[in-house]
């Protein structure tokens, strides 16, 4: 089986931590492309943040952002968009914050919430080494009534709390409410909320078909519970060494950790 896209994941994945890329699997990707594969950023980080990173590593591959909401070129050509409806965000962000749990929203051009995001938040981090030009937007809106004005905007709802009894509760009260939402976690503490149709296994499908290459010469790589659905469409599934039990188990080959070259070690064992 001939591999012509590779679909990897940002967080747990391709970054050692929330923001460093292994030499080594740099340079796997620039082995990878010099064989005429296809590479693309599959996360759920926003369409910009994922962009500032394909452009450092040199990918011209379309970005899969917000979990699959959108698809855009790297020179900001959309693909695929498949925005929330207001009515579910303001439910997501109700709900959240009567549990007294931190929830914001994120758009392309970066993040909505009602409350200053922490210090350790990965984009206000991350901005403290960007030039002014490449900073993600956070915006802090007063009540959600200003929501209205980012309509046809908002990809995504993150809710983040130390509580994971209560973040499993109200994932599966959304899941219970609001069926044609996607509801999944990328990380322990938290979970996320997109519009039907917006997942990662989906817009992987969307992006193959695009690029005209059948989905059984497509292989993915990821750790968490947002990856499995593109583990399930892909020829070829790889979890992380830091995976989850579940991803690990829906894969077909298990490499090293993203501390150890994890993904550099699946392009080599792939891609002859």
């Amino acid at each position: 089986m001939a591999i012509q896209l590779i679909c990897i994941d940002m967080d747990g994945t391709l970054l050692m931590n929330q923001h460093d890329i292994a030499l080594v699997d740099q340079e796997a990707i620039e082995y990878a492309l010099n064989q005429g594969v296809h590479v693309a950023i599959t996360t759920g980080r926003v369409y910009n943040c994922a962009r500032l990173y394909a452009k450092r590593i040199g990918l011209q591959t379309p970005i899969i952002a917000s979990n699959g909401a959108f698809i855009g070129g790297v020179e900001d050509e959309v693909i695929y968009h498949n925005p929330l409806d207001l009515k579910d965000v303001y439910d997501f962000m109700t709900l959240t914050q009567e549990a007294g749990v931190l929830s914001y929203l994120t758009a392309n051009f970066g993040i909505i919430s009602t409350v200053e995001l922490p210090e350790t938040n990965i984009y206000k981090v991350l901005n403290q080494t960007l030039p002014e030009s490449e900073k993600i937007s956070l915006k802090v809106i007063s009540s959600l009534e200003e929501l209205s004005q980012y309509e046809q905007d908002i990809l995504k709802g993150v809710c983040i709390g130390e509580d994971h009894s209560l973040l499993v509760e109200l994932k599966e009260k959304l899941k219970k409410t609001h069926p044609h939402l996607e509801v999944v976690s990328s990380w322990n503490d938290n979970f996320e909320i997109m519009k039907k149709g917006s997942s990662k296994g989906e817009a992987v499908q969307h992006l193959a078909d695009y690029l005209n290459i059948s989905y059984d010469n497509v292989m993915c790589i990821g750790d968490s519970e947002n990856d499995l659905s593109m583990l399930e469409v892909a020829g070829v599934s790889v979890a992380m060494g830091n995976a989850t039990p579940e991803v690990k188990e829906q894969a077909d080959y298990i490499t090293a950790d993203n501390q150890h070259g994890g993904v550099a070690q699946a392009i080599y064992h792939f891609i002859k």
